[in-house]
């Protein structure tokens, strides 16, 4: 893993071309929408071209996933990837991130967004409210001053936008007060100009602001990736990366994604925790169970008292108010996925490789006020170091999601 000298070394080498001090760089800003779950973070909710010169930021045209539309003919993606993830990821940009590799994700982005604007890009930025939070905790409050903003505003939302009501305004409020999805999409689009505006404009604490972004890159909530391959060489090296193989992935590392099934809102109500629990090892290889604990917190009577917007109507199967999230199990590198159980009770399970990475999948409903626990047995660890484990970014905060390893006394 690289080292602090390390990460000030690469930072000095790519820094200042990509802060545009030696030309002008513009890149494909995502923000990831947590109310409705990706691998990576949340569905491509608004998008914008980020415009970074001598430092200075700007925001250039903004649009949205729907605007892009249906790209036909469906892009070429990793057969690995679209034997698990479909597809759909070459085809529409909201779930380009239903794979957990951001490159891979920002490359078939980048590719959509040229195709259908003719604007070229030199990468693409992607963050989430919650990391958008993290930012206005360092520059402080903004105000809502676009007439367009503010019109949207009346209907019930703030005109004043900080770190702790930022997140529950995008990701809960904005459904309940603003009506016509396209309008949302707006109001989500300005939010981000204003909050951009302000950082290069220079307000807040620099040091709060490091802070906060080193944070939303650890957390995966920021995430980079760049056209030039040497760019992307030095980047791959850091969880900015995304990446789930590589320089940045610790050998005995394991990753747990999520998935909506839903096709609406209701991922700003589950609740889920994430554990390994070591196993003794058996025939001199480790083995480790990882335990998802999932609970649809959305009140009793979701189905009439949430919008349809956020609820899906049952559009796509899914009773108003229930959740349906494909869970996606990745094991260390050479490791097998051996067995998976559902509340206890052993259960059949989607079984593939990615990047020599073993994957198990399995999809779980949940009714309102509902739990169900998952676990997948990883076995055949070749590798003798410490597990750690990554999640998909929610809105819970990551501390609250990931918790302690449990380990067994083997004698």
């Amino acid at each position: 893993m690289t080292t602090a000298l390390d990460a000030a070394a690469d930072t000095s080498q790519i820094a200042p071309a990509m802060l545009g001090l030696e030309a002008p760089r513009n890149y494909l800003l995502i923000i990831q929408n947590n109310a409705e779950v990706r691998a990576s973070g949340g569905i491509p909710g608004a998008l914008a071209v980020l415009n970074v010169d001598k430092g200075k930021l700007t925001l250039g045209a903004q649009s949205s996933a729907t605007d892009i539309g249906i790209t036909s003919p469906t892009l070429a993606v990793d057969p690995e990837q679209q034997q698990i993830f479909s597809s759909r990821i070459g085809r529409f940009m909201q779930d380009v991130n239903l794979t957990p590799d951001f490159p891979t994700a920002a490359n078939t982005a980048q590719a959509m967004w040229e195709t259908k604007t003719g604007q070229p890009v030199d990468g693409v930025i992607s963050i989430d409210p919650v990391a958008l939070g993290y930012i206005l905790d360092s520059t402080g409050p903004i105000k809502l001053t676009s007439p367009e903003l503010v019109a949207l505003a009346s209907s019930g939302l703030p005109t004043e936008l900080n770190g702790t009501n930022v997140v529950s305004t995008l990701l809960s409020d904005v459904y309940a007060k603003i009506e016509r999805p396209e309008n949302q999409d707006i109001y989500f689009a300005g939010v981000a100009q204003e909050i951009f505006s302000s950082l290069s404009d220079g307000n807040g604490d620099a040091q709060e602001l490091i802070k906060g972004l080193t944070r939303a890159a650890q957390e995966g909530r920021a995430l980079v990736w760049s056209d030039l391959t040497g760019e992307q060489a030095l980047i791959a090296k850091y969880a900015l990366s995304g990446s789930i193989a590589g320089p940045s992935i610790a050998p005995a590392q394991f990753g747990i994604y999520f998935n909506d099934g839903t096709g609406a809102k209701m991922d700003y109500y589950v609740q889920r925790s994430v554990q390994l629990v070591k196993e003794c090892p058996k025939d001199g290889y480790e083995q480790t169970t990882v335990r998802i604990t999932s609970t649809n917190t959305a009140p009793a009577d979701a189905a009439t008292t949430l919008p349809a917007y956020v609820t899906g109507g049952g559009s796509f199967g899914v009773p108003p108010g229930s959740v349906q999230t494909n869970i996606v199990a990745y094991g260390p590198v050479q490791a097998n996925a051996e067995t998976a159980r559902l509340d206890g009770q052993r259960t059949d399970f989607a079984t593939y490789i990615h990047s020599n990475r073993p994957v198990g999948v399995m999809a779980i409903k949940l009714a309102p006020g509902e739990s169900r626990t998952v676990e997948f047995t990883f076995g055949k660890i070749v590798q003798h170091t410490e597990p750690n484990v990554v999640v998909t970014p929610t809105v819970q905060a990551v501390k609250d999601v990931i918790l302690p390893t449990e380990i067994p006394s083997c004698g």
